[in-house]
């Protein structure tokens, strides 16, 4: 839902903000029901590798392509913003794969649970999610978007608060970086 309203909202008036606030209201869902998708398989002792690739396609969909999304909408749109956006995307694939693939190897505690995250974890894109909202309440979009454009009218133009998304991305991918899990 969070990807179709910043469509929505790319193909309206621009001084609307309804659809754009949509996609940015739908994104703590997607972190409301990663929540409830584990809690209800270990109450139904139901778990399976299925389940396990559906979730990480859910928080990719959720946690990196719907910010990306909304970061398009909201007027990150050169060229240059596309490759940091898709950069941005592909670490959290990267990083919900890894996670898939490393689980089982990872540290446990006396529930058998992970220890803690490598990289950070994919949801945490709602702060980023949360920083957009902000701009958007401020009406800081299209041409009024925070630090505007760098080199614009060549082919290196970017908007350079588009950096958050990779600097976030290369967080989620890092092997240094141990969360704790609660």
């Amino acid at each position: 839902m969070s990807v179709f309203s910043s469509m929505r909202y790319c193909l309206g008036d621009p001084t609307e903000y309804g659809a754009i606030w949509a996609a940015l209201a739908f994104m703590p869902f997607g972190l409301f029901f990663d929540f409830m998708d584990g809690k209800v398989a270990r109450w139904r002792k139901k778990s399976s590798l299925m389940g396990q690739e559906l979730d990480s396609l859910a928080d990719l969909i959720s946690f990196g392509l719907a910010p990306a999304a909304a970061a398009f909408a909201l007027g990150i749109r050169t060229s240059l913003d596309h490759v940091f956006l898709t950069f941005f995307v592909l670490c959290g694939l990267t990083r919900l794969a890894r996670f898939n693939v490393t689980v089982a190897v990872l540290p446990k505690d006396h529930t058998g649970k992970s220890k803690y995250f490598e990289g950070t974890p994919i949801p945490t894109t709602l702060s980023i999610a949360s920083l957009m909202a902000y701009w958007v309440s401020q009406s800081w979009t299209h041409e009024n978007i925070p630090l505007g454009l760098v080199a614009e009218g060549t082919i290196f133009e970017f908007h350079p608060v588009v950096l958050m998304f990779v600097l976030h991305g290369c967080m989620m991918v890092s092997k240094t970086i141990h969360i704790p899990k609660p």
